[in-house]
């Protein structure tokens, strides 16, 4: 006979959260985030509204989750590196965490579609990336030769490759998922390492 399922209360809450956010991604792809409310996103999680909210602030906190999560495993993959490695190169290898985690290329894309398709989302996603910064920053930072401002240049770079990250994602989105997104985050960074060259001279 087989076991009946662990009940939702006696699970982790790190895994009840993950179990919540599954059910609302799925609900916002089929019905599209605006239309789908907190009590349907309750009631196919099999669970009330008041526990809902034990769990999340509000839709875009549900919708949003996931990115502090990623946040957290890029920086305990970034601390692995080793210790003489450039900060770029720790950074590239930090970020495939991102491909590691237990999704396919059709559900990456339909996140990555309402995340960037809502205005509110958008913003929010833009404002929890940035907090990436405070995660990494101090990871580069002793990365760097020791000089003045190192602290603003570990910031700086760690700005440029999360902005460099969601480029990409946004270009990956744009062509429907049919390329490589680490293709295009090498794409995003090399345009911003590469020396200016400088302005040719006009003859007269």
């Amino acid at each position: 006979m087989a076991q009946k399922p662990t009940p939702i209360r006696e699970q982790t809450r790190s895994v009840v959260r993950a179990l919540l956010t599954k059910t609302a991604i799925e609900l916002f792809a089929t019905k599209g985030y605006d239309d789908t409310t907190l009590d349907e996103i309750a009631a196919a999680a099999g669970v009330s509204k008041r526990t809902l909210f034990n769990y999340f602030r509000n839709k875009e906190d549900l919708a949003l989750n996931g990115l502090s999560e990623q946040g957290e495993l890029i920086a305990a993959r970034l601390a692995e590196r080793p210790a003489d490695e450039d900060p770029w190169t720790s950074l590239r290898a930090a970020f495939q965490v991102l491909e590691e985690m237990d999704l396919t290329a059709e559900r990456r894309l339909e996140m990555t579609t309402l995340l960037f398709g809502n205005e509110s989302l958008r913003a929010g996603h833009a404002e929890k990336q940035a907090r990436w910064q405070d995660l990494f920053a101090p990871l580069i930072e002793p990365r760097l030769p020791d000089c003045d401002h190192r602290t603003l240049q570990a910031r700086a770079i760690a700005a440029a490759a999360i902005t460099c990250l969601q480029a990409a994602t946004e270009e990956w989105m744009r062509l429907g998922g049919q390329a490589e997104i680490f293709d295009l985050y090498d794409t995003a960074v090399q345009a911003i390492r590469r020396p200016a060259s400088p302005p040719e001279k006009t003859t007269t």
